[in-house]
């Protein structure tokens, strides 16, 4: 995903003047060639991510359309006050890219695990928040935040992310992209979860289940007519996250049900609960830990298909 958004960020500079880029002296070789292209558009502020936000803001404020890129848990928890009042409090125009989402810097330990990103930023009056599930939804995500007036924050994943979409997905803030379709359940996921979703209902299929998945990859605002449709037509939901299932993507599919319709199916969100993620390997390991591996997904679903239990 971050090759992808590399691409599709040099493109956009190209096409329009006011796009720059900052960085908190990350990735500083991937973007040699939007450097030596725009030098004048590219700026490293070195390890100092508040100040990196409080720049953002005033070329905002002057008519530019700055992204600025780090770490997933350092450009949204560094800097939250900054973020909050020098960008949300006044619309800013200024959009953030977290790379590493999730476990993705897995062998790195709880200081870069991302598992409250998500619910920092919704919590944010103003916020886009949008997680892409692979490099092709990762470009049409770098795009849409480009056309979007006001802050966002992009969630993506790293390098050598699976691959969901054989082909360019449709993409549109706000709105689902139905995967897989299925009636006896459906998982709803976002970002690095929706390709392990997509191995579970594989699974499930030859057990003769059927299973919806839905790539949620925009979060806030999350697509309420796919979640009220989804909870209508399946036999049970499960939410998927590498993420705590507190405020996340869990907790605003849990919002949509309870102020809409009420929980009637089975429902249960998968992902961190209310701890730090203690583990330390790579991704696929971390997972394993945490109950968010396909076999555990497709089990869950299992278990609540044969009881009904909520």
């Amino acid at each position: 995903m971050r090759d992808a958004f590399v691409r599709s960020l040099f493109e956009l500079a190209g096409e329009d003047p006011t796009v720059f880029f900052l960085t908190a002296d990350l990735g500083v070789f991937i973007f040699d060639d939007f450097k030596t292209a725009y030098p004048g558009r590219y700026i490293n502020l070195g390890i100092a991510e508040a100040n990196m936000i409080g720049v953002s803001a005033g070329l905002a404020a002057s008519g530019k359309m700055p992204y600025a890129y780090s770490i997933a848990p350092f450009i949204t928890s560094r800097c939250l006050d900054q973020i909050r009042v020098d960008i949300c409090y006044h619309r800013s125009n200024v959009k953030l890219v977290g790379v590493g989402a999730g476990f993705v810097y897995g062998s790195l330990g709880a200081t870069h695990h991302a598992i409250e990103d998500i619910a920092v930023m919704r919590a944010l009056p103003g916020m886009t928040v949008i997680a892409p599930a692979d490099p092709l939804e990762a470009e049409k995500a770098t795009r849409a935040i480009h056309d979007l007036d006001g802050p966002a924050y992009l969630r993506l994943g790293r390098n050598n992310d699976p691959v969901v979409y054989g082909s360019e997905p449709g993409f549109k803030i706000g709105k689902a992209n139905i995967v897989r379709s299925g009636k006896d359940a459906a998982i709803i996921a976002t970002g690095t979860a929706v390709y392990s979703a997509l191995q579970a209902a594989d699974m499930l299929d030859r057990d003769g289940i059927d299973v919806r998945v839905i790539d949620m990859h925009t979060v806030k605002p999350v697509d309420m007519e796919a979640i009220l449709q989804a909870e209508e037509e399946a036999g049970a939901l499960i939410t998927v996250e590498e993420h705590n299932i507190l405020g996340g993507l869990g907790s605003a599919v849990a919002e949509v049900l309870s102020e809409h319709t009420g929980v009637k199916k089975p429902f249960r969100r998968l992902g961190l609960k209310d701890t730090f993620c203690t583990s330390v390997g790579t991704p696929e390991y971390i997972r394993e830990q945490y109950g968010l591996d396909p076999k555990n997904i497709a089990r869950t679903i299992q278990d609540i298909l044969a009881d009904g239990s909520r």
